[in-house]
């Protein structure tokens, strides 16, 4: 349970100024941590660090545990010697601030990190070893991304035999030992400049949340070295059912993720060791996480492999409560996890949330989409939960209201009687106020930014993840509207 009643801004490294085409672990990321600390924010909540997928989506990565290298700050690089200022400055964008280029972000990061791992020395690898040993994913991972380049970045199961299947392909590990060695760097340093910030932020009194998706891409090493623990064929790499959600707010014919889907008969035999050691990572990483659909945990939607929608899955049972007690004998009784309880919730999913004291989610926006009585208003919420204005999967609170239905715009304006002619500040005060112990706010309603900057549109494989703004956006003024928010509302 979040005990501490406070106020979180959303946004994530990719949305933050810098100078090379995305946001980056660099003196920007501090400049913000001592804003939001001078606002009176006691959280900051990123999404995934995860490497993302081809459509720039964190939540389908391969690696469950490995940190995108594009926020690696090109110039910590030249800091640890590894680098000259001409090497880091030609990362430097010259393109609008406005939008993320991950292509160039990709490339030229990718370029650099090769070249600064031609410099290190004895002593940088000896750190590298110690960082290798006390993370114990690090070596498949490196293994996976070294044997992925030399099968040119295809799909593990379109690997040659002796790649596809993990057994037979780990018995030639030191095979891959260089090629290897440079992705336990990359992780290396990646881990290094997120925990200096990190450790920043908490200096500052301010607590990091962080997110996980429920499931891992299929195309990752998580799947390719624990194929017992998926719903895959052994033998021929066949996948039978994927991941999805049935119909709901955000999409008609549901959602269909495509990713694997687990064996939780298998992981339960296993004493759940894999999603154990994936949650204490996270909470390294975090201080609080955030899990993504968190009612798979008690039914999961199960799709049929080749199926172009979600309508003809079928929900299936999963092992929650036990799932839930292992955690908690692992990592300790308050687990520090907010489920992600949105989309079609039955009580069974409510009663497990409860039995571990998990604080659950409010959209400040849902509340008024549906004419009736529901949970998203204000005055239905308990203090063990956590209160949006929006989240990144849905339009910015300006966005939406000037698409809203009239019904929609005239409910909130009698509930909250006001004009809504400053509707993000409406909702803001809305959030603050409530007993909500946890009050988020996306920097785009900070920013009372429409639908241009909306991050994420689920069902839409392209032009999400995009969104970033400047320094310059947060005025004085601004800063102390929030501050004094904060501080009327007791957080």
């Amino acid at each position: 349970m979040l005990k501490k009643r406070g106020a979180d801004v959303l946004l994530h490294i990719s949305s933050m100024p810098s100078d090379y085409g995305v946001g980056v672990f660099d003196e920007n990321v501090i400049h913000f941590i001592d804003k939001i600390a001078n606002m009176g924010f006691t959280y900051w909540q990123v999404l995934p660090f995860n490497p993302i997928d081809k459509a720039n989506s964190p939540y389908c990565s391969p690696s469950a545990f490995a940190g995108n290298y594009i926020f690696i700050n090109p110039k910590g690089l030249y800091d640890m010697g590894l680098i000259c200022e001409e090497d880091y400055k030609s990362n430097i964008y010259d393109g609008t601030p406005y939008t993320a280029d991950y292509e160039f972000a990709g490339k030229k990061r990718l370029e650099l990190l090769k070249k600064a791992f031609l410099n290190i020395n004895d002593e940088l690898a000896r750190q590298i070893k110690e960082f290798e040993i006390s993370n114990s994913w690090l070596t498949d991972y490196s293994v996976f991304m070294a044997v992925k380049e030399e099968e040119n970045m295809k799909p593990w199961w379109e690997w040659s035999d002796e790649h596809a299947h993990y057994f037979e392909c780990i018995k030639d590990i030191y095979s891959y030992e260089k090629s290897a060695a440079f992705w336990k760097f990359v992780q290396f340093v990646f881990y290094k400049q997120w925990n200096e910030i990190k450790a920043y932020a908490n200096k500052k009194g301010v607590a990091v949340i962080g997110d996980m998706p429920i499931y891992v891409a299929m195309d990752s090493v998580d799947v390719w070295s624990n194929l017992p623990m998926f719903l895959i064929d052994e033998k021929t790499l066949k996948v039978e059912k994927v991941a999805g959600v049935p119909p709901d707010y955000f999409s008609k014919d549901g959602q269909l993720w495509g990713n694997p889907i687990y064996d939780w008969n298998a992981m339960e035999k296993d004493n759940f060791s894999w999603w154990i050691s994936r949650i204490g990572h996270s909470l390294k990483l975090y201080d609080t996480v955030r899990i993504d659909h968190f009612r798979g945990f008690d039914r999961y939607w199960a799709v049929p492999y080749g199926e172009e929608t979600a309508i003809n899955g079928e929900w299936k049972p999963a092992p929650g409560i036990n799932f839930f007690t292992q955690l908690q004998a692992n990592l300790g009784y308050d687990l520090p996890i907010i489920a992600e309880d949105l989309g079609e919730i039955d009580d069974s999913v409510i009663e497990l949330r409860d039995k571990f004291n998990l604080p659950g989610m409010k959209i400040l926006q849902f509340a008024f989409e549906n004419p009736e009585e529901n949970d998203f208003l204000p005055h239905n919420y308990t203090r063990n939960c956590v209160c949006y204005t929006g989240t990144h999967d849905n339009d910015t609170t300006l966005g939406w209201y000037q698409k809203a239905y009239e019904a929609s715009k005239d409910k909130l304006r009698r509930y909250f009687s006001t004009d809504a002619s400053d509707i993000c500040w409406v909702m803001i005060r809305a959030c603050f106020s409530s007993v909500a112990n946890m009050a988020v706010v996306p920097m785009q309603d900070v920013l009372k930014l429409d639908s241009w900057a909306r991050l994420n549109t689920p069902g839409v494989g392209e032009g999400n993840w995009a969104w970033r703004f400047e320094d310059k956006d947060m005025d004085t003024k601004l800063e102390e509207r929030l501050f004094e928010t904060a501080k009327l509302y007791g957080r």
